[in-house]
């Protein structure tokens, strides 16, 4: 990390109360980056992130919000840009993973995945964009997810929504080149995270093994986004950088 330099920039990540999320916050802020935590409704868990980015000497600001909301996004942006005066990365983290079989699966868990993997990385990015324009070396990373690519049982809201953010970093990739704005994608696969459901591991997990005979950590998805968004990433657009081990190499 301490090759990267993100110095002077400011970073928004979305769902950065725990997990994934939490680490790449934390990556951020330690290769130089002022960072926006956003978390949806639990307060606690930013804050922790937040401080204990203000501990290690970082810059930090917790932002509690809805990124299925647009207005509440837009007093997200608003405040960022009011405490730092800038934006220059954006990172869509934010997600649902819920398991359900498709069967019994209601429009509202549906729709809530849509709303908050699809519809909120529109919000953020689309909210933050003059923002980002002005920067002049602007990131913009959605965080995708390997069943996007090789599917998954249960998790069809998931895999759908994920899938939608490869799309979705293609097209941007093409529009915003233009003004000097990189889009990629992470697409984490088998990581090791603290989940709030029943299941300790997704069903999933046990259909793909890793070519490296282990799980990965959020530290190594953290460390593929902070490259994306540092400057030596200024040639790379429209990229999905998958970090699973060789586990969708092994599937495909």
């Amino acid at each position: 990390m301490a090759s990267v330099s993100l110095d002077g920039k400011v970073a928004l990540v979305t769902g950065a109360g725990r997990n994934i999320g939490r680490a790449i916050s934390l990556a951020l802020a330690a290769a130089g980056a002022a960072v926006v935590v956003n978390v949806r409704t639990n307060r606690e868990q930013g804050e922790a992130v937040a401080n204990e980015i203000l501990a290690r000497g970082g810059e930090a600001l917790l932002a509690v919000a809805d990124v299925a909301q647009r207005a509440e996004v837009d007093a997200m942006i608003a405040a960022a840009v009011t405490r730092f005066g800038r934006l220059d990365v954006v990172v869509n983290n934010a997600a649902v993973r819920r398991e359900v079989p498709f069967a019994e699966m209601s429009e509202s868990e549906w729709r809530t995945a849509q709303a908050v993997c699809v519809d909120g990385a529109f919000h953020c990015t689309q909210a933050a964009l003059p923002w980002l324009r002005a920067s002049g070396a602007a990131s913009i990373v959605n965080i995708g997810g390997m069943t996007g690519h090789s599917g998954a049982s249960m998790r069809a809201q998931v895999v759908t929504a994920k899938a939608a953010i490869v799309g979705l970093t293609r097209a941007l990739a093409h529009e915003l080149a233009p003004l000097g704005i990189t889009v990629n994608c992470v697409s984490p696969g088998l990581i090791d995270t603290v989940r709030e459901h029943a299941r300790a591991t997704p069903a999933h997990h046990a259909q793909h093994p890793t070519a490296l005979g282990r799980r990965g950590t959020p530290d190594e998805v953290a460390s593929a986004v902070v490259f994306l968004a540092g400057p030596g990433a200024r040639y790379i657009t429209g990229q999905t950088l998958h970090v699973n081990g060789g586990a969708y190499l092994a599937a495909s």
